[in-house]
Formats: C-alpha cells, sequence, structure tokens
C-alpha cells in the first residue's frame, strides 16, 4: 500500500516522513495468525496502522468468552487512545494471519517532533482519525444494545448494506467471528440466520449475504 495516501499521513511529504523515520518516530513490526499485537492490560505510548493483513480487536473475560469489537484490515488504525492516554489497554489485539504494522510512537512525536514542520499537519490527521473512531464504535454499540438475535443480525447487515451501498456483499468475519461480534452464540445465530433465509429477509452462502426488502 501506499503509505503516504493513508489519512493518518494526509499532507506529509516523503521529505517530513524521512524526517519523522529520523526522530524515532516510526518503526514496523511483523506478526504471525494467532499472536497478539498487544494484551488486555499492555501500556503502549505507540499506535499502529496495518499495513497488510488482518487484525481484531478483541474482549475475552476470565472465563475465556470472546467478543469481536473491531475487524480491521490493512490501512486501518488501533490503539490510538491508548497511546495518548497511557492507561492499560481493556482489549486484545489479535492477528488473525500474517500481517506487518507499522507503528507511530506518540512520545517521540509529542517530545522531539513538537519543533518539525509535520508536527500540526499529524496532530489534525489524529484527530480526524479519532473522530472515525467514535462513528465506528457508535455502529457498534448500536448492534450489541438490540434486543434479540434477529434484531441485532437486521442492525448490523443493514448497516453493512449502506455502508458499501450494496444489500448483496460478503462479510469480514465466518460463523464463529461473526456471532462473536455480534454477542451471540453461534449456534442461536444460525438457526436465527436459517429462519430468516426461509422467511425470505435474506439469503447467505457462507459469509456472503444477500438482502431483500420484505415485499420482496
Amino acid at each position: 500500500m501506499d503509505l503516504l495516501s493513508n489519512p493518518v499521513f494526509g499532507g506529509i511529504t516523503e521529505e517530513e516522513y524521512a524526517d519523522m523515520c529520523a526522530c524515532g518516530c516510526v518503526r514496523t513490526a511483523e506478526y504471525s495468525g494467532g499472536s497478539y499485537l498487544f494484551r488486555c492490560g499492555d501500556k503502549t505510548r505507540e499506535f499502529g496502522v496495518l499495513l497488510s493483513g488482518k487484525i481484531h480487536i478483541e474482549s475475552t473475560d476470565l472465563w475465556g468468552n470472546r467478543v469481536i469489537l473491531h475487524d480491521l484490515s490493512a490501512g486501518q488504525a488501533f490503539s490510538e487512545t491508548y497511546a495518548f492516554c497511557g492507561a492499560p489497554m481493556m482489549v486484545d489485539v489479535a492477528a488473525v494471519g500474517d500481517c506487518k504494522v507499522l507503528y507511530i510512537n506518540l512520545g517521540a512525536m509529542l517530545g522531539e517532533g513538537r519543533s518539525r514542520g509535520w508536527y500540526e499537519k499529524m496532530l489534525y490527521n489524529l484527530l480526524a482519525l479519532s473522530s472515525a473512531k467514535n462513528l465506528a464504535w457508535s455502529g457498534r454499540m448500536l448492534c450489541i444494545t438490540a434486543k434479540g438475535i434477529r434484531a441485532r443480525v437486521m442492525t448490523y447487515l443493514s448497516s453493512e448494506a449502506v455502508k458499501r451501498g450494496s444489500r448483496s456483499f460478503a462479510l469480514p468475519f465466518d460463523r464463529q467471528q461473526m456471532a462473536d461480534y455480534l454477542n451471540v452464540e453461534r449456534s442461536a445465530l444460525s438457526k436465527e440466520l436459517g429462519r430468516m433465509k426461509r422467511e425470505g429477509i435474506l439469503d447467505f452462502d457462507r459469509n456472503y449475504f444477500r438482502l431483500y426488502t420484505l415485499d420482496g
């Protein structure tokens, strides 16, 4: 991917990016599938931009029950709030498959970077990133606060249709991951999807869905 086309680096020139590297503001790291980039309780002054692969932001309780909070693909950023606040992370960040990450060190950026020409651009970009994340979290809350499995499914699929501008699309989750995201049991989710398919509300083939209006 063209790194400087990412919104995190909006307005940053190649020379300014090279200066960020010289200041120790950026580094890259690679992870294998199934490994963790961050664990709950970790503290960090860095936030990441996913260069390749896919990661999940997850919450797992003491009894091992997992909820997938967000699915991130190449180009998306994560952990910026924790990097700013310095608070212990409340989530796990897990590599779904092999992935590569660019880390931006906010400690270095807010320290030595203050005197650099790119500093104000990066602050603006981070504000825009934070605002976009708030919108994403709002959508997530709409899904998990809906009453009943069907309501959660319909809220989630409707939001995906609006986001993609189409009633036919592939989800980034398998069935277990979809259940974790909606915070429901997999077997109950599969039964409800089967009922909705028989009622003509939707059709699906694995993770590919087609949505229909009730009037056909």
